[in-house]
C-alpha cells in the first residue's frame, strides 16, 4: 500500500510512515495492479468463476484460483473460508466469490473479523460497496447475472477507491469486539 499526496504525483511506502496522522493531506491508495486476487466458488459459480479469470487475466491480473473445479455439487463455506483467511492475512487485498444467489458464500466470508464481503447484483452496489463500505471481497450470484453484467460488476469493484472521511469511522464500527 502506498500514500498518495493529493496535491502531487508523491508517493510514499507506508512503512516509511510511523503515524500517518501528522500528514493530513495523504490518502491512502491500492495498488492492486500488481496484486494476487483471490477468488473461490460453488458448483453454480463455477462457469463464472472461470469467465473472470480469463476476463482479469487478459488484463494482467494475478488470481489465486481456490476452487472449486467442476459443476459437481459441493459446499460453499469450503471455498469462501479459504478465499476469506487469504484476504483477511494480506492488508489491502481483494478478493471474489461466487455462488448461485450470492447469500450464503456472502454470510460465510463476512463470519471473518477483517472481511467486508458484499453481495453486489449491479454495477451502481459494487461501487458503493467501495467507495462507502471499503468491501475487500466481491460476491457474485452467479444464477441472477449475465456474464455481462457480472464482468461489468468486476471491473467496477476494481477500479474503485474507498472514499475514506465519515465512511472511515462507520467501517471502524462494524468489528465486534
Amino acid at each position: 500500500m502506498y500514500f498518495r499526496l493529493q496535491s502531487a504525483n508523491l508517493q510514499i511506502r507506508e512503512s516509511a510512515i510511523l503515524n500517518t496522522s501528522i500528514f493530513p493531506t495523504f490518502t491512502k491508495t491500492k495498488q492492486m495492479s500488481s496484486q494476487i486476487i483471490p477468488i473461490g466458488a460453488d458448483h453454480a459459480g463455477f462457469q463464472l468463476k472461470e469467465t473472470i479469470i480469463k476476463h482479469l487475466t487478459a488484463k494482467g491480473k494475478h488470481l489465486e484460483d481456490f476452487g472449486c473445479h467442476s459443476e459437481e455439487s459441493i459446499d460453499y463455506p469450503d471455498y469462501a473460508h479459504p478465499v476469506a483467511n487469504k484476504v483477511e492475512a494480506n492488508n489491502g487485498m481483494f478478493g471474489i466469490l461466487i455462488c448461485g444467489s450470492g447469500n450464503g458464500i456472502n454470510m460465510t466470508a463476512n463470519k471473518h473479523q477483517g472481511i467486508r464481503s458484499a453481495l453486489c447484483w449491479k454495477k451502481e452496489i459494487a461501487e458503493l460497496a467501495r467507495q462507502h463500505n471499503d468491501a475487500n471481497i466481491l460476491v457474485l450470484p452467479a444464477r441472477f447475472l449475465t456474464e455481462a453484467e457480472a464482468l461489468e460488476i468486476v471491473d467496477v469493484f476494481f477500479s474503485t477507491d474507498f472514499e475514506g472521511g465519515r465512511h472511515q469511522k462507520r467501517i471502524d464500527k462494524i468489528g465486534c469486539h
